[in-house]
């Protein structure tokens, strides 16, 4: 029996691709056992992440991580690192393979091809920006995990001056809608209650369609998946401020099946740093557009990334950024430090941000996000909210755990040892927090 192991780095997108090959190994390719990533394997996949420099780091580390754990064993490499760098990731000593991110989805013909894997440093990676087609067998399980990713679109046509997306993930394409109700089905069948519509720019999802599909948005798409299917819970990952609709928000704020959970990308809250970053929108349409989702989606939580360091990003902007986040009803921050890109606009811009400001900036930044946050938690103290109750454990406490609707954290006090709550949506009345969550008891019978 072959030993396969797997460890994905970065977005929902990653995850989901992670969970499509493993099902390939699964249901397809006899004489393979899936064991975990720390465990001696016979095989290593890497599914990387090159957004940030961090990224890059981290997806080395654990490569490196992978081959000293069995210097025998064959580590494939493949995602956005595999894809951008390929000649970088093949340098690596003790790298069998190199997979680009449409390559990876036939690993198992490549494994094969590979043999007795004599020959080193084996890279198929194709021209990304020539991909059109967007058609693959969707997984059906998400090991350790309560709720399933389905990513419904790829790739990207912005072209944000700091983003190497569109370079690792090719053009916008998205996923016919027939095959969103399948898997949406199939998901179901496999007993998930929660399913996270994900893309590398989901809001873009169904313009590619047309007219094969006409007036396919993701509103119109979410509509179906009410009607068509049983779901309970829909949520969203990531999604551009012009793309949330006056429709997207009214379904939100009517379906009680939506999850009433938006992220956000700010970036910058001043108007300069956003022109060069070549973002779409100005501070005042995204002050106003949060404001309206937190008027018309009630306990909308709202979640924003910021980036700070930006080049030429002066102390000035900078305040204007904390001036913003202060203001508006933001109930959670993931907080970025630029890292230039190579083959962006912004790599070769001179004026820099030094390290240590960078870092100083982050943690300001990140103490509003967390200040925020608490405000939002301590609302809630005394109130009964539904939960998912997931599989994993709390790290810290070994408690229950869940995600309400709008992304609060909460913690099962009572009932520790009962495996009944998991995959439930229960009601849950909060009492207080412990460390970063909300903590409560499980009410029998309902609310």
């Amino acid at each position: 029996m072959t030993r396969i192991a797997f460890s994905t780095l970065g977005c929902k997108v990653n995850q989901y691709d992670t969970a499509v090959i493993q099902s390939v190994v699964k249901n397809g390719s006899e004489g393979y056992a899936i064991v975990p990533f720390d465990d001696e394997a016979d095989i290593y996949v890497v599914n990387t992440c090159t957004v940030t420099g961090k990224g890059d780091v981290e997806s080395r580390r654990l490569i490196r991580g992978a081959i000293r754990r069995n210097s025998r064993a064959r580590v494939v490499v493949t995602g956005c690192y595999a894809q951008t760098r390929p000649g970088e990731v093949a340098g690596i000593e003790g790298v069998s393979m190199v997979l680009g991110n449409e390559e990876k989805y036939a690993i198992m013909d490549y494994l094969k091809q590979d043999g007795n894997h004599t020959e080193q440093h084996q890279v198929f990676v194709g021209d990304i920006s020539n991909t059109s087609l967007f058609s693959y067998p969707g997984p059906t399980d998400f090991p350790a995990r309560t709720r399933a990713f389905l990513k419904v679109q790829d790739g990207c046509d912005s072209r944000c001056s700091y983003c190497i997306v569109p370079f690792a993930r090719g053009g916008s394409r998205s996923l016919n809608p027939d095959d969103v109700i399948g898997q949406v089905r199939a998901l179901g069948r496999s007993g998930y209650k929660e399913i996270v519509l994900c893309g590398v720019h989901l809001g873009g999802y169904g313009r590619d369609l047309s007219p094969l599909y006409p007036k396919t948005t993701l509103a119109s798409l979410m509509e179906r998946i009410l009607s068509e299917t049983e779901m309970p819970r829909i949520r969203l990952s990531s999604i551009e401020p012009r793309e949330i609709t006056d429709e997207l928000m009214g379904l939100m704020a009517s379906e009680d099946r939506i999850c009433r959970h938006l992220h956000i990308p700010l970036q910058s809250g001043d108007d300069d740093i956003l022109r060069r970053m070549n973002r779409n929108y100005t501070v005042e349409f995204f002050g106003d557009l949060v404001s309206k989702i937190h008027k018309e989606i009630e306990d909308a939580g709202i979640g924003c990334d910021v980036m700070v360091g930006y080049p030429g990003e002066e102390e000035r902007h900078f305040e204007k950024t904390c001036q913003l986040i202060e203001r508006l009803p933001i109930t959670y921050l993931h907080v970025f430090a630029y890292s230039p890109r190579s083959g962006t606009a912004a790599a070769g811009l001179k004026e820099t941000v030094k390290g240590d400001v960078k870092r100083g900036r982050s943690e300001v930044i990140r103490g509003l996000g967390e200040g925020k946050n608490t405000a939002f938690k301590e609302r809630y103290i005394g109130r009964v909210v539904d939960i998912l109750v997931e599989e994993n454990r709390d790290d810290l406490t070994d408690l229950f755990k869940g995600y309400t609707g709008n992304y609060l954290k909460v913690l099962l006090g009572s009932d520790p040892e009962d495996p009944s709550l998991v995959n439930e949506v229960v009601g849950v009345r909060l009492s207080g927090m412990v460390n970063d969550a909300l903590s409560g008891e499980a009410l029998r019978g309902g609310k």
